[in-house]
């Protein structure tokens, strides 16, 4: 089964990130380094999204499309990356992620077939 990995920055995370040290910082992604070393196997893709005040958002709801510069909403909570992972199971895909060393919020969504 492939499912994907959205891995959700929220306001607090990133603020607790940005007052670390650089060498508590360099722990911290290297634990995460070592967590997609653990499930490389898993893994079939993704990447780190850049800052959401990069985005386009399209709105297509009636009328004319409204296009905006950054995230389609207001919020303390920002997807910062994903990855594509297959495994037997949403059990499978469960246990990876609470292994994950990252941001504190990881929503696993299933691929369409």
């Amino acid at each position: 089964m492939k499912y994907v990995l959205l891995f959700v920055d929220t306001e607090q995370f990133a603020n607790d990130l940005e007052a670390m040290g650089q060498d508590e910082r360099d722990r911290a992604f290297q634990r995460v380094n070592e967590w997609f070393a653990e499930h490389a196997g898993k893994i079939r893709g993704g990447s780190k999204l850049q800052p959401a005040d990069t985005a386009t958002t399209v709105r297509l709801e009636g009328g004319d499309p409204v296009i905006t510069d950054g995230p389609f909403v207001e919020g303390k909570e920002v997807v910062s990356g994903y990855a594509e992972i297959e495994v037997a199971d949403l059990d499978e895909a469960m246990r990876m992620v609470k292994s994950w060393p990252g941001c504190p919020v990881v929503e696993i969504r299933p691929l369409e077939s």
